[in-house]
């Protein structure tokens, strides 16, 4: 299986998508797409020092002993009055979030929101529920504090997330939602991704019609076209043609040849590349000089083939429906993650399986789970025509080859979906 995967991630890396100049997008259309180019912060973030909390911005020496800042002193605090570890300051202006506060005088507090700035000469934040009473004080007001409060208390430094000119980004990243709230944070309005992936959905076959048609005794549905594509475009490609060609080497010829619709970098096609009387796939493609085809050790998906052909790159999926969609998960997606060519790396952890589970000598089984958190739950048999039981699917897990069961409550190889 690595093997494999490497050998699609070098035939993507060879197709013309690795020629094409990167591009730039709105925000708005970014979401899933590869950063192509390193981002550092055209600013701090936050931009200036801010409050944590709701609260009373102080100055801290105002609330211990010692001189104050600004060469005032612990006098100019009013504490008549004050219960013993309490000190009373006078209420300044409040400071509400989108306004430059005025700076803060010696001896007061500022009544600050969270995400305001902080006051010039202020450099804590006491929360308005410690202090008394608990509110917030019309200007002039007499406050108590809590005294000994440390610099710094629930104040946010300017540049405490990034500092101007810092990485923020690295180039092929996938953009994720909050990565593009960190770029919109930065007041970049639009940001540098690479090309994405144009792929073609190919599916094979005279047994196979189109969903809403009414099949013959012979015939099923075609459930690939619907499963690659939405399985292609959330990997993060562009899908530029869906093509169903029957057994039938001129028709397919044609097809890559064709001009009717916007070129692929890469035609991802499923059936026809076994060792079967009426493999198109393998008979046309197998007389390019790049094309190979082989058995991958995995089950299901063992049939597999790469081939380039003018330019453009062709994975070949086995025809079974829940075949193409395991091989697509678990052989393209990682592919298509270490090219840089928009899908997400697999997320896999070690989680205990809630049944037995059997090894194949020889071969990695992936079977379909579902995961509760704790344990990955195997979801009917392993057999490959059980599309509708791989449909409750949202993880698989990989047992690596071997002889003998792997009992319940064993850890094994579970990739999230």
């Amino acid at each position: 299986m690595t093997e494999h995967i490497a050998a699609i991630q070098a035939l993507i890396e060879r197709s013309r998508w690795a020629d094409r100049a990167p591009e730039e997008v709105a925000l708005e259309d970014a979401d899933g797409r590869v950063l192509a180019e390193g981002l550092a912060a055209p600013m701090p973030l936050p931009r200036f020092d801010d409050s944590q909390m709701d609260g009373y911005a102080v100055r801290a020496a105002d609330t211990q002993g010692g001189p104050l800042h600004d060469g005032g002193s612990q006098a100019d605090a009013q504490t008549g009055g004050a219960e013993p570890g309490v000190v009373e300051l006078t209420v300044a202006a409040t400071g509400a979030a989108g306004h430059e506060p005025a700076p803060l005088a010696p001896g007061t507090a500022a009544p600050v929101m969270t995400g305001a700035p902080i006051p010039v000469g202020a450099d804590a934040v006491v929360p308005v529920e410690e202090v008394a009473p608990a509110q917030f004080l019309p200007d002039g007001a007499v406050v108590q504090v809590p005294a000994e409060q440390p610099r710094g208390r629930f104040v946010r430094p300017a540049g405490s997330d990034v500092a101007r000119g810092e990485s923020v980004l690295g180039a092929g990243m996938v953009l994720s939602p909050v990565a593009i709230g960190a770029i919109a944070a930065l007041g970049l309005e639009r940001v540098r991704v690479r090309p994405a992936l144009r792929v073609g959905v190919l599916t094979t076959g005279d047994e196979v019609v189109a969903p809403g048609q009414e099949p013959a005794a012979a015939q099923i549905h075609n459930a690939n076209a619907p499963l690659l594509r939405a399985q292609l475009e959330r990997m993060g490609c562009r899908v530029t043609a869906v093509r169903h060609v029957i057994d039938d080497d001129d028709e397919l010829r044609r097809l890559l040849a064709s001009s009717d619709f916007e070129a692929p970098d890469l035609w991802a096609s499923s059936g026809g590349i076994s060792e079967g009387a009426f493999e198109v796939v393998r008979r046309v493609l197998g007389a390019e000089p790049d094309s190979e085809f082989l058995h991958v050790a995995m089950q299901p998906g063992g049939p597999q083939g790469l081939a380039m052909t003018d330019g453009t790159a062709v994975v070949c999926l086995p025809g079974n429906p829940v075949s193409t969609w395991v091989s697509a998960e678990a052989l393209l997606r990682p592919a298509l993650a270490a090219a840089g060519a928009g899908a997400e790396a697999p997320r896999t952890i070690s989680a205990a399986c809630a049944e037995d589970l059997e090894r194949l000598p020889g071969r990695s089984r992936i079977v379909r789970a579902r995961w509760d958190g704790r344990q990955a739950h195997r979801l009917g048999g392993y057999s490959s025509h059980l599309l509708a039981t791989a449909a409750q699917a949202d993880a698989l897990i990989v047992l690596g080859p071997g002889e003998g069961s792997v009992p319940a409550g064993e850890p094994v190889e579970v990739r999230l979906l």
